[in-house]
């Protein structure tokens, strides 16, 4: 790897374009398709997002 820093910043431009470009191919692609319902999932907001990691005494531990 070059030690260059203008080549490595051109790679790393060039890296990051192609990651925004796939991102917005995958949100197109998944714009029109609909989430798959959870079963027998907590009700409520989500735990992981929230730190609500106890429901009616059980601590649940993924």
């Amino acid at each position: 790897m070059s030690k260059n820093p203008d080549i490595i910043n051109k790679l790393k431009k060039r890296n990051a374009q192609s990651a925004l470009k796939e991102a917005e191919e995958r949100r197109k692609n998944n714009k029109n398709k609909k989430a798959v319902k959870e079963i027998d999932g907590r009700d409520g907001p989500e735990p992981t997002r929230y730190d609500d990691w106890e429901k009616n005494g059980i601590i649940s531990d993924f």
